[in-house]
């Protein structure tokens, strides 16, 4: 299995206006889109980003504009240079985003911004070899049980554990596939001690992972007991969709560089 996190998927209530943000704010440029009936799907990304870096996924459901950001799915993070974070962080206030969390309120570490549908963005500070400006750097998803996440994410996908952080109420603990280069964007999982249960919403979609073959890695993914949700033969064979253990979807879906588009339709 490839393990790559290919892309994540966020629902957004108006999807010319989400556009705007990314594309003045984060200087993504649109990669493809797709019109379905009903609704529309557009990946977003960096102008020079990595082969294995993610793309954002934004979806629009016509006659969905009240979406619900559940405290299940926590964040996306992006990259901007080391010792350029406040700059950056003052760039995006100049040019009118809302003054969410600041450098110096997160210890000068990182920042957090929020888009028109409220979804958390997290500003990180990374070595520029490490992913283009702006770049997806990981994804936080919040989980009930730590072990079992923990389990998951290792046993049915082979991701390995690449680093902790372990605080008086929580503990993030973060994974990427064997061998990731680091443009990839990693998982983060956050645990609360506290045994709180969350709410996932309709704002929050999925994350999509690579696989070299869909249906021999889509039957592995059974044997290793991963919830067979929604399979290939279900999705005439383009892509499949499992579940984790708190029921954050999953795409599973081959990537050919060579298409004309980035869509299996």
């Amino acid at each position: 299995m490839d393990g790559t996190l290919d892309h994540v998927m966020l629902r957004v209530a108006n999807l010319e206006e989400s556009l705007e943000w990314y594309q003045t704010h984060l200087e993504y440029e649109e990669k493809d889109r797709y019109e379905g009936d009903g609704f529309t799907i557009v990946y977003l990304g960096p102008e020079e980003m990595h082969e294995d870096g993610a793309l954002l996924e934004l979806t629009h459901n016509e006659g969905e504009d009240d979406l619900e950001v559940g405290d299940a799915w926590g964040h996306i993070a992006v990259r901007v240079p080391e010792g350029e974070l406040e700059d950056y962080y003052q760039q995006l206030m100049d040019e009118g985003v809302e003054d969410y969390r600041d450098p110096e309120s997160c210890g000068g570490r990182y920042a957090f911004v929020k888009d028109p549908d409220g979804h958390e963005i997290e500003i990180v500070k990374r070595d520029p070899d490490e992913g283009a400006l702006w770049s997806l750097d990981h994804t936080m998803i919040r989980v009930e049980d730590a072990d079992e996440a923990l389990g998951y994410w290792t046993r049915k996908f082979e991701y390995e554990h690449t680093g902790r952080w372990e605080a008086d109420t929580f503990s993030n603990y973060f994974l990427k596939p064997e061998d990731a280069a680091p443009e990839e964007m990693a998982l983060e999982l956050t645990y609360n001690y506290d045994g709180r249960s969350y709410d996932m919403g309709d704002a929050w979609g999925h994350l999509c992972v690579r696989v070299d073959d869909l249906e021999d890695d889509w039957e592995q993914l059974l044997t290793r007991e991963a919830p067979d949700y929604r399979d290939p033969e279900s999705n005439d064979n383009m892509y499949a969709f499992t579940k984790d253990q708190d029921g954050h979807e999953i795409e599973l879906l081959e990537r050919d560089p060579d298409a004309d588009s980035l869509f299996p339709f």
